[in-house]
């Protein structure tokens, strides 16, 4: 929980250095095409924290302004939760978790450069010790975009073959327009 504060913590501070140093207007006009790309820091949560205790994303992301403040979103790539060491005798490594993601979802800017997000789809497992499944992504986030970057936080959840769990995401990246 101590690690899931400080990087919650981490992103406010982030956004808010950003906040105070550039007033761009947001970052999606009203019919405008965006590209992006995103890297991506990953903390697992529920039963998935019992493999692995990070992981790392790459985030591509399709972006169309609806409106001057509401975008609509589509992201997809990869991402690896690295395999960690069970304790015992003899010791055990878990191996990697990794998973390809394909959202869609809705931006909405409610001040200038903050936003709220909700992303929906579905993640395919392509290396797992359960077998390939497929599982529902649901996550709701936060974040901060002017022109070039965008910093977001969320919270993402995994569900499907019985089995539920998550990750608290920290996205960094850098877009463009299309």
């Amino acid at each position: 929980m101590k690690k899931m504060t400080t990087l919650v913590a981490a992103a406010f501070t982030a956004a808010a250095i950003f906040l105070g140093t550039n007033a761009n207007a947001q970052s999606t006009p009203k019919t405008a095409l965006r590209f992006g790309i995103g890297a991506e820091a990953l903390l697992p949560t529920g039963n998935l924290k019992n493999a692995s205790n990070f992981g790392l994303g790459i985030t591509p992301r399709l972006q169309y302004g609806v409106a001057d403040d509401v975008a609509l979103t589509l992201t997809s790539g990869f991402y690896n939760y690295f395999g960690k060491e069970l304790s015992g005798s003899p010791s055990v490594k878990v191996p990697s978790y990794q998973m390809i993601p394909l959202k869609l979802g809705i931006k909405a800017f409610v001040s200038q450069n903050v936003y709220v997000s909700g992303e929906v789809g579905a993640g395919f497992e392509t290396r797992n010790y359960y077998g390939k499944n497929t599982k529902l992504l649901a996550s709701p986030g936060i974040g901060w975009a002017n022109q070039s970057w965008d910093l977001g936080a969320r919270y993402e959840n995994f569900s499907g073959q019985n089995n539920s769990f998550g990750t608290v995401g920290l996205r960094v990246a850098y877009g463009f327009g299309l």
